[in-house]
């Protein structure tokens, strides 16, 4: 997954070497996730996590990522840039939700825990731009390079791993089966929370930075962007440690209450941030590292209540929509706070942030009560 942030680190080179605006470069920032809709929808309508061995998904698309990365050394502009980016994220598609099923297929018992583990490393990847960046930066070539070969070695170690002992074997090709694993009360249920979950993270993880660098500024901070750097690498990265918690919380106390806890919490945070507004930097970045904590700690957990009550049969597909659906509201949370912040502030993007999480915290809350939760979980709902 190193190429998804690659161009996020280096992104004030880019814009300095080929001339972008800060629309453009937002525009550079939002490739990936746009391409990795595209990519997650094609793979959910052709059922390929279920259909492909995991491995296989995992080598090609690894492999393509790493490729499309490494063309932007020999790129010149803004739109060739922004081209390669989105294809970066069409063949990150094959390596995250293909990834999630095989997981699945190896875990019944502590399933959650394996899936939390493994969004906590999307969620260091996510910081470890922000560390380079607060440790001086670096040559955005070196940057580029290393992480095109971290990818391609990454598909090669996940060829080495073998189907898991759950596997199913794989099912016909049913393009509706995409939106129809879904579509039942308890997939549903989940996904409603998941989108509420994805309203808020994405969005904040992009721009944290920004905002703590104002809040730096107004304290007259004598280094605004090492602090925000290192103060945004601790409230992503702390996230990661998150994840294991919701994992152990999940299998343990069930996947309905840590979800709706998080939701709860992380929400809440949003709003502190809001009604605290020209709080001293140190105030700010205590709630932000707790923020940062919970508004990934669930996030393992959809996937896993999907694993557990969608058609075994189309396990991968319905992880894959369900992401498919949750990127593409990341990317309208992630585009609207250029647009409104200068009218409403971060105060106002604040509460808009909260209501993702509060929504989100109310579905489970129905999930709970409904029969589907006696499959999550082993019972614990």
């Amino acid at each position: 997954m190193a190429p998804w942030f690659s161009a996020a680190a280096v992104l004030p080179q880019l814009r300095a070497e080929w001339h972008l605006s800060p629309q453009a470069g937002s525009w550079l920032a939002l490739a990936v996730q746009l391409g990795f809709v595209a990519g997650a929808v094609g793979s959910a309508l052709l059922n390929l996590a279920d259909r492909v061995p995991s491995r296989v998904l995992i080598l090609v698309g690894a492999v393509a990522a790493g490729a499309a990365n490494a063309a932007l050394l020999g790129a010149h502009t803004g739109a060739a840039a922004f081209a390669l980016r989105a294809l970066v994220g069409v063949a990150l598609a094959l390596v995250y939700p293909p990834a999630l099923r095989a997981m699945s297929a190896y875990f019944t018992r502590g399933r959650g825990l394996a899936l939390g583990i493994m969004v906590g490393a999307l969620t260091l990847g996510s910081a470890s731009p922000h560390l380079v960046n607060g440790l001086g930066g670096a040559q955005w070539r070196t940057v580029i390079a290393v992480t095109s070969a971290l990818a391609v070695l990454g598909g090669l170690v996940a060829a080495l791993v073998g189907p898991g002992p759950h596997r199913t074997p794989a099912p016909p090709v049913r393009p509706a089966q995409a939106w129809r694993a879904l579509a039942a009360r308890g997939p549903a249920l989940a996904t409603l929370g998941y989108l509420g979950h994805m309203w808020e993270l994405y969005a904040m993880w992009t721009w944290f930075a920004l905002y703590y660098g104002g809040v730096l500024r107004a304290a007259g901070s004598a280094d605004v962007t090492r602090g925000a750097a290192l103060a945004t690498f601790a409230v992503v990265g702390v996230g990661a440690l998150g994840c294991v918690v919701g994992g152990m919380l999940g299998d343990r106390w069930g996947r309905t209450r840590v979800t709706e806890l998080a939701m709860w919490l992380s929400g809440g945070s949003a709003l502190l941030l809001a009604a605290l507004a020209g709080a001293a930097p140190g105030v700010v970045l205590s709630i932000g590292v707790f923020w940062g904590f919970w508004i990934i700690a669930d996030s393992a957990q959809f996937s896993t209540i999907v694993s557990e009550v969608a058609d075994p049969a189309y396990v991968g597909t319905a992880m894959t929509a369900q992401l498919a659906l949750g990127f593409t509201l990341t990317a309208v949370s992630i585009a609207l706070v250029p647009v409104l912040e200068p009218a409403l502030g971060w105060r106002g993007i604040f509460v808009i942030w909260a209501v993702g999480p509060l929504l989100g915290a109310l579905a489970m809350r129905t999930l709970r009560a409904t029969p589907d939760a006696a499959r999550i979980a082993g019972g614990r709902g």
